[in-house]
C-alpha cells in the first residue's frame, strides 16, 4: 500500500495531494483547494510571487485601450528585469542553476519568478532575506517551492505554439530571454565561479605551496577537475 501511495504522489490519481501545486508550486484554487498543498521545509528552488509585471498586460491608455509596445521594446524591458534579478540572486545568495519567469495571466502564476539554487541552504537564506525587502515599490513575497523539474511544470503545448488556454493555462508559460543576454549571463557566471574558487583556495588553511597545491594529494589535478566542472556546468 505504501509503495502504491508513493507511486501516485503528486499525480492526477492522488486524491489527497494537489498535483498542480506539486508540479508548479501554485494552484488556481489557492487555500480553497480540496487537496493538500504540501509546502516544502527545504528545497533548492524559491518562488518570488507576482514580481514581474508585463507592460503589455498592464499598460493602458486614457481611453482604456492597451498601449502598444513593439516586440523589441518588450524584449529589452524583460531582459533588463531578468538580468537585474538573476545578478542579485547570484551575487547575494549563491550559485543559480536555473531561473524562470512565468508569462501566465492567472492570478496564481502571473509574474512568478522561480530561482533554483545549487544548494538548499542558499535557497533558505534567500527566502529569509527577500521577505524583508522591496522591489519596484512593492514588498517581495518569497517562499520555498516544490518545483525541481521545470519540464514537468511547463506547458508543452505552449512551447509548440499550440496552447488553446493562452495565458490562463494552469501550467507554466515561461518567457525566454534573448540569446545575447543568455550569453552575457553565462560568461559572468563563469567568471564569478572562478573568482569564488580562487578566493576559497587563497583562504584555505591547508594550502601547501611546496607541493604546488593543497595537502592531501590535491594539486594540479584539483584545478583540472575544477576547470572541467566550470566548462560543463558553468552555464545555466
Amino acid at each position: 500500500m505504501a509503495e502504491y501511495l508513493a507511486s501516485i504522489f503528486g499525480t492526477e490519481k492522488d486524491k489527497v495531494n494537489c498535483s498542480f501545486y506539486f508540479k508548479t508550486g501554485a494552484c488556481r484554487h489557492g487555500d480553497k483547494c480540496s487537496r493538500l498543498h504540501n509546502k516544502p521545509t527545504f528545497s533548492q528552488t524559491i518562488a518570488l510571487l507576482n514580481i514581474y509585471h508585463n507592460p503589455q498586460n498592464s499598460a493602458q491608455s486614457a481611453d482604456g485601450l492597451r498601449c502598444p509596445m513593439s516586440d523589441l521594446e518588450m524584449q529589452e524591458h524583460y531582459d533588463e528585469f531578468f538580468e537585474e534579478v538573476f545578478t542579485e540572486m547570484e551575487e547575494k545568495y549563491g550559485q543559480v542553476e536555473e531561473m524562470n519567469v512565468c508569462d501566465n495571466l492567472g492570478d496564481h502564476l502571473v509574474g512568478n519568478v522561480y530561482v533554483k539554487f545549487r544548494y538548499e541552504e542558499d535557497a533558505e537564506k534567500a527566502v529569509m532575506d527577500l521577505n524583508n525587502r522591496w522591489f519596484n515599490g512593492q514588498p517581495i513575497h518569497s517562499e520555498l517551492s516544490p518545483v525541481t523539474d521545470f519540464r514537468e511544470a511547463c506547458c508543452r503545448q505552449y512551447e509548440m505554439g499550440e496552447c488553446t488556454r493562452m495565458g490562463f493555462c494552469n501550467f507554466m508559460h515561461l518567457k525566454p530571454i534573448s540569446r545575447e543576454l543568455k550569453r552575457k549571463l553565462s560568461l559572468q557566471q563563469c567568471k564569478r565561479h572562478r573568482s569564488r574558487s580562487r578566493s576559497r583556495e587563497r583562504h584555505s588553511p591547508s594550502r601547501d605551496i611546496r607541493h604546488g597545491g593543497t595537502r592531501g594529494g590535491r594539486g594540479r589535478e584539483h584545478y583540472r577537475r575544477q576547470s572541467r566542472y566550470l566548462k560543463r556546468y558553468g552555464r545555466f
